[in-house]
């Protein structure tokens, strides 16, 4: 047990003035400030930062959609939303960074309190409702860090989602009007059509509704940018197929699965401390330990429908090196982490990568990228 896990940690989730949604804006502050300041204190931290953090070993690089990834662990969108820290990730050994979600328009967000901590599942429960400060704000934001591959040496994606004032059946012009202001400061896209908490936002994952966001998108795209797109872990399978049809037929450049669960079942967590309510009555989605499993399942029905020439980012409850283990052996080629580095704290990232690779070393794989997907080549099973 490191520091974080042992002193920091108990602090933070003591639930002692300790609201999860002010600390996080604390810490992202934070981090903005130091990525901000040229004096040698902050120089200094982040050096310091590189070393402890950061792992480099060619046999964990992927090269994906035309862009390089130092190591395969990243960071899902929704910790940073309006991209405030995002020269931060890279020292804190996060080979890619995923920014938003990012609407259109400005938005508070839904009421507070909004984000819980369901400490017993080792999960998060959050009906935040895309708060942002909008696509203009992130793309003035992006362009004056100046956003390049000298500065950000890791690949930073931009998640799209709805605005919440734009009808259901705008939604395909206001995912355009995003990526029309921030085509230039993404690596890569995601639209984002699986979050719970933007009323009728998962309809749009219908093939009706999300050919139309994909044509838009793709015709103002002309293949210039990787665009993905993001599942919900509750889908039927048909469903799923549904989307990974629409996905080959607008060439997109993968999948991302999955978003929060708005399930409720095999819960350890009865009552939220902080509102006293059941979780059962509690509106919003579920990360974490909980999706571990649908996730992985997901993965693997992504993989073995796409005989692995879709490529997946694998993201649920992903906290050791075997969790992130078994989403690659199921056909995820990167993985994203959140909920997973507030509990286990900064060192989480390195000691997934130095399992991963004492993984390739038991496995006599040479690269990363040998692994994915290999129990589908091994033992080829349907999830269903």
């Amino acid at each position: 047990m490191d520091i974080y896990q042992a002193a920091i940690r108990p602090v933070l989730f003591s639930g002692l003035k300790a609201d999860p949604e002010w600390l996080h804006q604390q810490t992202l502050q934070m981090f903005s400030a130091l990525t901000r300041s040229h004096r040698p204190p902050s120089s200094w931290i982040l050096s310091q930062f590189q070393q402890t953090y950061c792992l480099q070993d060619s046999r964990l690089e992927q090269n994906l959609f035309g862009l390089k990834f130092p190591n395969p662990v990243g960071l899902a969108a929704g910790f940073d939303k309006d991209g405030v820290a995002a020269k931060i990730w890279q020292h804190l050994g996060f080979g890619f960074a995923e920014l938003g979600t990012v609407t259109l328009h400005s938005q508070p967000g839904n009421p507070r309190p909004r984000l819980f901590r369901l400490a017993q599942d080792k999960a998060a429960l959050n009906r935040m409702g895309f708060n942002n400060q909008g696509a203009a704000a992130m793309a003035a934001r992006l362009e004056a860090l100046g956003h390049s591959n000298s500065q950000f040496p890791i690949p930073l994606g931009i998640n799209l989602g709805k605005s919440k004032i734009t009808p259901l059946e705008s939604a395909a012009a206001d995912y355009l009007g995003s990526f029309r202001l921030l085509k230039d400061c993404g690596d890569y896209f995601v639209v984002n059509v699986s979050s719970p908490n933007t009323p009728g936002l998962r309809s749009l994952q219908s093939k009706e509704q999300l050919s139309l966001i994909l044509d838009a998108l793709q015709q103002e795209n002309q293949g210039e940018k990787p665009i993905l797109v993001k599942i919900a872990p509750d889908l039927e399978w048909e469903a799923i197929a549904s989307v990974i049809e629409l996905a080959q037929n607008y060439h997109l450049a993968g999948i991302i699965a999955t978003n929060t669960t708005i399930s409720r079942d095999n819960l350890k967590t009865q009552t939220v401390t902080s509102t006293g309510k059941p979780v059962s009555e509690e509106a919003g989605g579920i990360s974490g330990a909980p999706v571990k499993q649908r996730s992985t399942q997901v993965i693997r029905f992504i993989y073995q429908e796409t005989k692995g020439k879709l490529p997946i980012i694998g993201v649920g409850g992903i906290f050791t090196a075997q969790d992130a283990w078994e989403k690659i052996v199921a056909g995820a080629s990167l993985l994203q982490v959140y909920t997973g580095w507030i509990y286990e704290g900064p060192w989480m990232v390195r000691r997934i990568l130095e399992g991963l690779r004492q993984k390739l070393e038991q496995q006599e794989l040479a690269f990363f990228s040998d692994a994915i997907g290999i129990e589908n080549q091994q033992s080829y099973s349907n999830p269903k």
